[in-house]
């Protein structure tokens, strides 16, 4: 190989500018809206609550904004819970055109077992440790008949890298929660559950990461697609 071709393959594994390369595993992870008020104020986790109708009428532009943005090419997969579901029906509807979406248990949210439906007043007297500063429950802290954070980053790593052999340099979009997003970041990153809760990841937020064969990339975190 010239000095010239092994610069070149070198560069291969990096953004140089605005377009995307084709032919690489990519996940195009998207955190659903925003829930109803209601189910705001309680520890919600893996329960099956609806979005703000509110809100998904003042985000269109955001969501126009996703379905410019996301590959025509995709592999859909969502949660089982409706409103991963919903959010990427208003992305297909805002301009994106239909897919087939397939619902992929592992995309879950968090089980918080008898802790969920608690409003978020009364969790702390039944946490066994303190509270993560960006998530109320410590990543260790286990709640009864539930999932730990540990335990969701590793539900979540091994979907992922069992999709990324699957969908081989395709792209992926997964409509998903908080918690799972922050859990592929841990992953990608080989970082502990802990320091993934410090990440912010909003609703309708984008994040792509990306399998090479050297390891995992992650592209952007957070992005707010017509802000």
């Amino acid at each position: 190989m010239t000095a010239e071709k092994a610069s070149s393959s070198s560069q291969d594994h990096f953004l140089d500018g605005p377009e995307l390369p084709t032919g690489i595993t990519r996940f195009w992870l998207i955190r659903h809206a925003l829930v109803e008020e209601n189910a705001r104020m309680r520890m919600y986790g893996s329960m099956d609550v609806p979005l703000c109708p509110e809100s998904l009428i003042a985000q269109k532009p955001m969501y126009r904004a996703l379905a410019e943005r996301l590959p025509q090419d995709a592999k859909w997969f969502i949660s089982p819970l409706s409103r991963t579901r919903r959010t990427a029906q208003a992305i297909e509807e805002a301009g994106y055109g239909p897919r087939p979406l397939t619902v992929e248990p592992d995309l879950i949210e968090q089980n918080l077992g008898t802790w969920q439906g608690l409003e978020y007043h009364a969790l702390p007297e039944h946490l066994t440790l303190p509270p993560h500063p960006f998530w109320p429950v410590a990543a260790t802290d286990c709640p009864p008949e539930g999932e730990s954070v540990i335990e969701v980053c590793s539900r979540v790593g091994r979907l992922l890298d069992r999709l990324a052999r699957t969908h081989a340099g395709r792209n992926i979009v997964a409509v998903a929660h908080g918690g799972v997003i922050r859990a592929a970041l841990a992953h990608a990153l080989r970082i502990h559950a802990e320091t993934a809760l410090h990440f912010s990841v909003q609703n309708l937020s984008l994040t792509i990461l990306e399998r090479l064969d050297t390891g995992w990339r992650v592209v952007t975190v957070n992005e707010l697609p017509g802000i």
